[in-house]
């Protein structure tokens, strides 16, 4: 991505090295908010726990950072403002347009380690996410780390694609599909509202690719060679399929909550090619992929 001329965004929050969290036990707050992040997120609760364990022993054998010990312009925190100050600029036209809304841009949150939100306590092994209670995205910058080292999806736009993804989310949030969707899933069994989360992600999904096709109409010079095929790339090496037979040697489609390669690989393309809200509409669809 050529992001040169691109100006950064002001809506940044940079909580590293605030030193959130000191020691970390594992009781029934964790408990409460390990099974709130399976409710609204489908995260395995596990997850959050293990993280919190893990906090636990670095916190405990490790002195506390000083604030404002990650400096605010290194290459990462710079390319995330670059990036959101596009979302920003591109969203402030095309949601107009397109819905005849006025655009309120999100607030995004830089962590460390693990932060409060208004969905509880947010951690690194959580990956990033956007919390509706407050309409922040959050997000630690070692997740681009993640990306290329455990999923093979390095490069500009595969980084860009996961933060205009939970900004889809935030344009779900001001459209009430949030709520519509959290209002469904408290009448459904586990595997229908799975079924349910699935449509949710891919549609934040559409919504990314409505982001970078617009983006790019704007500014012919945004992207370069190859910039879309990391984003496909990116959104195949995240699906549910793909990362349960890595992590477990086998695929249980009834606990998909993001979709397989094939359907987010889909959708992305799908608001690649049209950058057009109403090709999103993924509760509709009686095909996913």
């Amino acid at each position: 991505m050529r992001l040169d001329n691109e100006s950064e965004s002001d809506n940044v929050e940079d909580r590293r090295g605030g030193g959130f969290g000191g020691r970390t036990t594992i009781g029934i707050g964790t408990i409460v908010v390990a099974l709130a992040a399976s409710y609204f997120f489908g995260i395995d609760p596990r997850v959050i726990i293990q993280g919190s364990q893990m906090l636990q022993g670095q916190t405990s054998s490790q002195p506390q950072s000083a604030p404002n010990a990650t400096p605010a312009h290194d290459p990462k925190t710079v390319f995330t403002r670059k990036v959101l100050g596009n979302i920003e600029r591109t969203w402030a036209t095309v949601f107009p347009q397109q819905v005849n809304r006025q655009y309120v841009a999100p607030k995004l949150v830089l962590f460390s380690g693990a932060t409060p939100t208004a969905c509880g306590t947010g951690q690194t092994a959580m990956g990033p996410f956007y919390c509706p209670g407050d309409s922040k995205v959050y997000i630690d910058l070692a997740f681009y780390d993640e990306l290329r080292q455990r999923f093979g999806a390095g490069g500009d736009f595969a980084q860009a694609y996961v933060i205009a993804h939970e900004v889809g989310h935030h344009i779900q949030n001001l459209l009430g599909i949030s709520e519509k969707f959290d209002e469904a899933r408290r009448r459904m069994s586990e595997a229908q509202a799975n079924a349910l989360s699935v449509r949710l992600e891919l549609q934040a999904d559409c919504f990314a690719g409505v982001w970078a096709n617009n983006a790019e109409k704007a500014n012919q010079q945004l992207l370069e060679p190859g910039d879309v095929e990391q984003g496909l790339k990116t959104a195949a090496a995240i699906g549910d399929d793909r990362l349960q037979q890595q992590a477990q040697g086998r695929v249980v489609p009834e606990s998909f909550t993001h979709g397989t390669s094939a359907q987010r690989v889909y959708w992305l393309r799908q608001g690649l090619q049209y950058g057009d809200m109403r090709k999103c509409d993924t509760f509709s669809a009686k095909s996913l992929s």
